[in-house]
């Protein structure tokens, strides 16, 4: 069985920078072991790199809570974050984005015909959900797997919602924690 995981923009910006959240700093062991076994296994583990052009002020995306400063190629907060950094190696594959979704990706995908795409990462409901979905359209026979102890939101219920989305797309979501149910 062909399989990759898809780590989505495990960046210093969206981890501890200007987008950072405490649960996006939680997840890093758990990505960090995910890679590890992915490794062991001889999968295949791609990263996407949120990268803004100068010009993100004017993108449909841009959003007045939103820093321009972030995920500027080569900064600081444009690299990976953490372990994560320090597990990558040059069998990787790494796509820059300058939006949600990664089109690149999504045509890489098609064109190696994995079996299975487990996804990991940052932001659940925004760019791990955009990804997610190019992942389903590129390989609509391929199992697509969403880990929910590997990806996070800074809000709880848009996490819930984008799982709950993503499952309605016969996406599977494992290890999921039901954190606003009662």
């Amino acid at each position: 069985m062909k399989k990759i995981l898809l780590v989505i923009d495990y960046q210093n910006d969206f981890v501890t920078g200007p987008l950072g959240f405490q649960k996006a700093v939680d997840l890093e062991d758990d990505i960090a072991q995910k890679i590890r076994e992915y490794r062991r296994n001889g999968d295949e583990i791609a990263y996407t790199l949120d990268t803004l052009p100068k010009e993100y002020a004017n993108n449909q995306e841009e959003c007045s809570e939103l820093p321009l400063s972030d995920c500027t190629k080569e900064t600081e907060g444009w690299l990976l974050y953490g372990k994560i950094a320090t597990l990558c190696d040059e069998t990787d594959h790494y796509f820059e984005k300058n939006a949600y979704g990664s089109l690149e990706l999504a045509d890489f995908l098609a064109n190696h015909k994995y079996d299975s795409v487990e996804v990991a990462g940052v932001i659940s409901n925004i760019c791990v959900f955009s990804n997610a979905v190019l992942s389903k359209v590129a390989l609509p026979k391929a199992e697509i797997v969403v880990d929910a102890s590997c990806t996070a939101s800074n809000d709880d219920q848009l996490n819930e919602e984008a799982l709950n989305v993503m499952e309605s797309l016969k996406i599977k979501v494992t290890n999921r924690r039901y954190s606003n149910k009662k």
